[in-house]
């Protein structure tokens, strides 16, 4: 008998419990064996060791080199940076993974299948940023510098070709504004090129301007496949993907590096339902499909996600977000009565 696979469990703030625990459910559920080590980040680690990300949160992770995570609170404006951006950057966590797929029936759009590509540790969020006084005005100018590396953005196009070759997808688009940024974005371009010439015959590739894209998604998103780009654009295009396919709770990100995943929930904490138990956890759910998928447990994965999508698109057990009036334990149960049905 094989010894269960260590996974470090990041609960995360608000409703991340309730959901973290759903999906835990589901997963013993479906036969998948993990040994779940328990850690804290974001509000409930300041509440409990006075840091947000503990050093024996890192430990675990370093360890494990496995995260099921979910949604962390960070203060707008003002406290500590985003504890998921420091992860990412401690793991070297380059490949920001986030599909969006149609599942509910009667959608405005009805065959989307997007896999959004994020650079996930360059751009404008190293954080390279200042204040310049004018006068006795000392923070007259504020900067923030975009830094993209020739590996930066080799890498994750190249991870994008790669994961359209392994999944059977036909396209990949580069998504860039270096008609207007021509150093930092001009860079990312060109090694888009670079990257797409080697994959010539096997996966198609064309480019489109971020703004460009942005209207096109929300016109026809079925002409989209794999879609490549760096971190800011990615943040917001990924939002905007999830949108046209029902929104943030239905899904998930992975992020990828090397030798490291974690895998979470990408909406918020919701605090104006924490609690009450009826948030949604198919999010996180799906998001321990990446994880199975990135152990090589594809099979399970896919039966997961079979009873996740069947579950919804059914809408007769279903939370509130997606029209239905079923709390997140009875969403939970529905999704297991389907996997061993």
């Amino acid at each position: 008998m094989s010894t269960p696979r260590e996974v470090t469990l990041i609960p995360g703030d608000g409703i991340g419990p309730a959901i973290t625990a759903a999906t835990l459910r589901l997963l013993e559920a479906a036969g998948a064996e993990f040994c779940w080590d328990r850690q804290l980040a974001g509000m409930a680690a300041v509440k409990a060791h006075g840091d947000p990300l503990p050093e024996m949160t890192l430990a675990s992770v370093r360890r494990t080199k496995l995260a099921l995570k979910g949604p962390l609170e960070t203060p707008v404006g003002k406290g500590f940076r985003s504890i998921n951006v420091a992860l990412r950057k401690e793991f070297d966590l380059y490949a920001n993974l986030r599909p969006a797929k149609t599942v509910l029936t009667n959608s405005r759009f009805e065959n989307v299948d997007i896999i959004l590509v994020r650079e996930n540790t360059e751009g404008l969020y190293v954080g390279a940023e200042s204040y310049i006084k004018v006068g006795a005005d000392p923070q007259a100018v504020a900067q923030s510098v975009a830094v993209i590396t020739r590996l930066g953005a080799e890498r994750i196009v190249r991870y994008a070709f790669e994961y359209a070759l392994k999944h059977g997808r036909n396209r990949v688009t580069v998504v860039h504004k270096a008609n207007i940024l021509k150093y930092s974005q001009g860079l990312f371009l060109e090694m888009g090129r670079m990257v797409a010439a080697e994959y010539a015959g096997r996966v198609a590739c064309d480019e489109k301007i971020v703004d460009a894209c942005a209207m096109e998604l929300v016109m026809k998103p079925e002409s989209y496949d794999v879609i490549v780009t760096t971190n800011l654009f990615g943040d917001i295009l990924s939002d905007l993907t999830s949108g046209l396919v029902g929104g943030l709770g239905l899904t998930p990100g992975a992020n990828i590096g090397y030798d490291c995943g974690i895998f979470e929930a990408v909406h918020g904490t919701a605090p104006d339902i924490t609690g009450q138990g009826i948030a949604n956890p198919t999010a996180v759910m799906l998001a321990a499909c990446q994880l199975l998928d990135f152990v090589g447990d594809v099979p399970r994965a896919n039966r997961i996600r079979a009873a996740i999508e069947a579950t919804l698109r059914e809408r007769s057990v279903v939370t509130g977000d997606v029209g239905g009036t079923a709390t997140t334990d009875q969403y939970t149960d529905a999704v297991i009565a389907r996997l061993t049905s």
